[in-house]
């Protein structure tokens, strides 16, 4: 997501019965578990980049970034991340006076990139990383981009999230994500892990583990300690996002934008 406001304006809403609503909405709150992780390594990243997804395929870890235009050093690209020096090795390039790069996917050895305003997608060749294709969706924006293997997921900063085709990137279907009955707005960041869907939440340290049969988040992960440790090694660091999950080696890799790491943590998916 393009926009970088570091503040927060939150508005707390209390309501009010003659059946004590206060107590049982507090009580349904809490039913939502946070979701314990252990912090078992982390590995250099580029400051600057502005990352919109992160995702793990074949040993290899990849990223996609994007490029506010009030920080120039940035870029929109698509890359290969050297965990050792933290340097991305730049696959695919965007022209920032045109695109806004946004979430990636990786599924049947092609290569999807959304981008942030222009309503406007594109495929590239796995192996050469050749564009095959641009495609167009409805979505006002897109975001975040994952897949469970059949169809591509996406996000558009709202509660909704969409299902394409990977072949014709018509829509399949749609799913509205609602936490304690209530639509779960500005899911980011995505990742497709053990049936679950795994969203960032725009400016927050939070993520989210979405349930696909129902829609319902079922369970949180708050990194904000994550976050407060990127911010003390390097002050520029913004909000959570990426999520990247090694099936083979079952790890989990996140990110946020601008940090100096990447951490691998571990928790019961």
């Amino acid at each position: 997501m393009k926009k970088t406001l570091t503040g927060i304006c939150s508005l707390a809403v209390i309501l009010f019965s003659c059946n004590d609503s206060s107590k049982s909405s507090s009580e349904e709150t809490s039913a939502i578990p946070n979701i314990p992780f252990q912090l078992v390594n982390s590995f250099p990243h580029d400051t600057t980049a502005f990352t919109e997804g992160l995702l793990f395929h074949d040993n290899q870890l990849y990223e996609s970034t994007g490029s506010p235009d009030e920080l120039p050093e940035t870029s929109s690209v698509i890359g290969i991340v050297d965990l050792t020096s933290g340097r991305l090795d730049k696959k695919v390039s965007l022209d920032k006076s045109k695109y806004f790069g946004e979430g990636m996917a990786i599924l049947n050895n092609k290569v999807y990139q959304l981008t942030y305003k222009s309503k406007t997608g594109f495929v590239y060749d796995l192996k050469t990383f050749k564009k095959m294709k641009e495609f167009s969706f409805n979505n006002a924006e897109g975001w975040g981009l994952t897949t469970d293997g059949k169809w591509l997921i996406m996000s558009d900063g709202t509660y909704t999230l969409t299902y394409l085709d990977p072949e014709s990137l018509a829509v399949v279907k749609t799913l509205s994500v609602k936490e304690n009955g209530f639509a779960k707005e500005q899911l980011n960041e995505l990742e497709y892990i053990k049936g679950f869907i795994y969203a960032n939440i725009w400016q927050t340290n939070e993520i989210v583990k979405i349930d696909p049969a129902t829609g319902n988040v079922v369970a949180k992960l708050d990194l904000g300690s994550l976050a407060s440790d990127a911010r003390t090694r390097y002050p520029k660091s913004m909000e959570t996002n990426g999520i990247a999950y090694d099936s083979t080696g079952n790890k989990v890799y996140v990110t946020g934008k601008m940090w100096p790491r990447v951490y691998q943590i571990d928790f019961k998916h």
